[in-house]
C-alpha cells in the first residue's frame, strides 16, 4: 500500500470513498493536509499527478491548530487506514505535537483501527447533525 500526497483529480475517487460530494472533498484537498492509499502495483511515489490505473483505497486530511496535530477525515479499508494513520503520527512525533480524532459514535472500524494505532479515548466530542463523536488522543510524540 503506498501513500501519497492528494491532488485535486483525487477528489472524485476520495468522494466515493467517504460517500461525500466531490465539491467538499476538493475543498479539502485545498484546504487540508491530505493523503491517500493506494494500491502499490505500478505507482509512482514521485509522480506529480495520480496514474490513471491508480485506485484510492482510502485517505485521511489533517491539519494543526492550537499545538495539536487534527485529523479531520479518515475514510478507507482497513489496511488503507492503518497506513494512513500513520501519517499524521510521523508529522506529530517530528514536531511534537499530540494528535486528535473525533469519529462518529457508530463507526466501529474506525474506532478500532485508531485504538490500535496507540490513541486513546479521552471523551465525548461533539455532536455533528445530532450524532454523537468520540475524542481520541495520542500523545506518545510529546
Amino acid at each position: 500500500m503506498e501513500v501519497r500526497d492528494a491532488v485535486d483529480s483525487d477528489a472524485e475517487a476520495i468522494a466515493a470513498v467517504a460517500d461525500a460530494p466531490t465539491v467538499a472533498m476538493r475543498r479539502l484537498v485545498r484546504d487540508r493536509t491530505v493523503r491517500v492509499a493506494m494500491s502499490s502495483a505500478g505507482a509512482d511515489p514521485n509522480a506529480d499527478a495520480p496514474a490513471a490505473e491508480e485506485q484510492i483505497h482510502g485517505f485521511i486530511g489533517f491539519d494543526v491548530e492550537d499545538g495539536t496535530v487534527h485529523v479531520t477525515r479518515l475514510a478507507g479499508t482497513n489496511r488503507a487506514v492503518e497506513r494512513l494513520l500513520e501519517e499524521p503520527l510521523r508529522f506529530a512525533s517530528t514536531e511534537e505535537l499530540p494528535v486528535e480524532v473525533l469519529l462518529v459514535e457508530n463507526e466501529s472500524q474506525l474506532r478500532e483501527a485508531v485504538e490500535q494505532a496507540g490513541f486513546e479515548r479521552v471523551g465525548d466530542g461533539p455532536r455533528f447533525e445530532g450524532i454523537p463523536t468520540i475524542r481520541y488522543r495520542f500523545t506518545d510524540s510529546v
